[in-house]
């Protein structure tokens, strides 16, 4: 579970600086409009730059400081899930399930490992 782990904290490095370094472009591959929008754009800088955080956080924490950054990720993968659910509706259908099947996967994963700590 911790090379999954890791992968995640990588993938969110990697999904953070390009939403933060090409937020119009994340967007229209998101399914969330292709037209200038800055309001968007700002959003879409402030989710990539949260991720950086999370995976840079988890990648260089050590023992129980990793498993603290495993739950802030955790945090945010639940309300990201919740947020896509919620969008249902006003967003193209395969956007919503693109984020909801990611989220909610990387949600799962936080709280296996979160369930595992707890056992042990």
């Amino acid at each position: 579970m911790d090379v999954a782990l890791k992968t995640l904290a990588q993938a969110r490095i990697g999904l953070g600086v390009a939403a933060f370094a090409a937020p119009a472009l994340s967007a229209r591959l998101l399914g969330l409009g292709g037209a200038d929008n800055p309001a968007r754009d700002y959003a879409l800088r402030l989710f990539g730059a949260r991720e950086i955080g999370l995976g840079t956080g988890y990648l260089l924490g050590k023992g129980p400081s990793r498993k603290v950054w495993a739950r802030y990720g955790l945090a945010a993968d639940v309300l990201d899930t919740v947020g896509g659910l919620k969008a249902r509706g006003r967003l193209p259908l395969w956007s919503v399930a693109a984020v909801v099947a990611l989220s909610g996967g990387a949600a799962a994963l936080g709280a296996a490992t979160v369930a595992r700590d707890i056992v042990r």
